[in-house]
């Protein structure tokens, strides 16, 4: 069984390669530390939806719809206001709907810290500093320092990501994974085969903007579809399905995420991610592009300004120094 941690010239931009054993994976930092790839060459699955083919300049203009990207801040921020309990800023609405969307972490080019093998073991380590030296900085001045760890073993894929607060005020905590798995992700296989299961709760009302009305809305046959492992995720169009996160299970033992599976080979894609996530959205870019996206997020869409208890939210925030840490599984049954 083979492992390495090696540099990967992508078209002129410095990538990492990982292997473990039959699992390859391709981390991009030019891309805000991007899973750009994620195959299992034994069971020739192909996990995140990708295309090399595509020029770096093409896949960080699509940053949001390829591989892993990692968001900071999650969804939308209604009219582009973010207020923090000592601050109010205004972002750019970079969305149709007037609002502002996914913040900017994953479009910035992120440093490479480290890459070894340790054990059975591959590992990558990246990094961004955001200070006065990014161009969003007039707009958002807290500082803050991001840090992502990949570990991949012949089980799967293991991810950390840290936020520190660099500034002297209150920095807002929200993380997303703008996960884009493919489907179908088997050779051969086809999208109307795969199944997605979502431990959902409360379902969450949006309006015209895509911004919570703070009602939430009786589960309907179609909600019971994820929660059974019954939904289609592709082939139809996936329009922000908005949840509460709730316990899943994986082979009669607690699992808190989702599972994903091909009905003819039976093989699952499993995404595990930690409590911290509180909810997920899917959404699938009208269903017809052979991916989706179940997205797990740490705070309710436009969280700052929403009037609910930041308990039912998921509004947080990191104190001078304080630093917090999500992590992440990807693995195969």
């Amino acid at each position: 069984m083979s492992f390495s941690a090696k540099n990967y010239d992508f078209k002129g931009e410095t990538c990492i390669e990982l292997i473990a054993g039959d699992f390859r994976a391709l981390i991009a930092p030019f891309n805000g530390s991007n899973v750009m790839k994620l195959e299992n060459t034994a069971l020739n699955i192909d996990i995140l939806r990708n295309d090399l083919s595509l020029s770096p300049e093409e896949l960080k203009a699509a940053a949001e719809v390829y591989g892993m990207p990692t968001l900071y801040l999650p969804n939308r921020l209604s009219h582009g206001d973010l207020k923090t309990s000592d601050a109010m800023y205004h972002f750019p609405c970079n969305d149709p709907l007037g609002n502002h969307l996914h913040g900017f972490l994953h479009k910035r080019c992120h440093t490479i810290d480290d890459m070894y093998v340790e054990g059975e073991s591959a590992v990558a380590k990246t990094s961004y500093v955001y200070d006065e030296n990014d161009e969003f900085f007039e707009t958002f001045p807290v500082s803050f320092k991001a840090e992502f760890v990949f570990t991949l073993t012949a089980d799967g894929l293991d991810y950390s990501f840290t936020l520190t607060n660099l500034s002297k005020v209150q920095m807002p905590y929200g993380v997303c994974n703008h996960i884009a798995f493919k489907a179908p992700f088997t050779n051969g296989g086809s999208g109307a085969n795969v199944r997605l299961q979502v431990p959902i709760g409360d379902k969450w009302e949006l309006s015209d903007t895509c911004i919570p009305t703070e009602k939430t809305l009786p589960l309907t046959r179609y909600d019971m579809m994820y929660k059974e492992g019954d939904m289609v995720p592709v082939l139809q169009d996936i329009d922000n399905d908005l949840y509460t996160a709730e316990m899943n299970e994986l082979d009669g033992k607690p699992f808190y995420g989702v599972i994903v599976t091909d009905k003819v080979t039976g093989v699952r894609i499993c995404y595990e991610v930690c409590d911290v996530m509180k909810y997920w959205i899917m959404w699938n870019d009208h269903g017809m592009k052979e991916f989706f996206c179940p997205e797990p997020m740490s705070w309710n869409i436009d969280a700052p300004n929403l009037s609910g208890d930041p308990a039912v939210t998921g509004y947080t925030e990191l104190a001078p120094g304080e630093s917090k840490t999500v992590t992440e599984r990807i693995f195969v049954r």
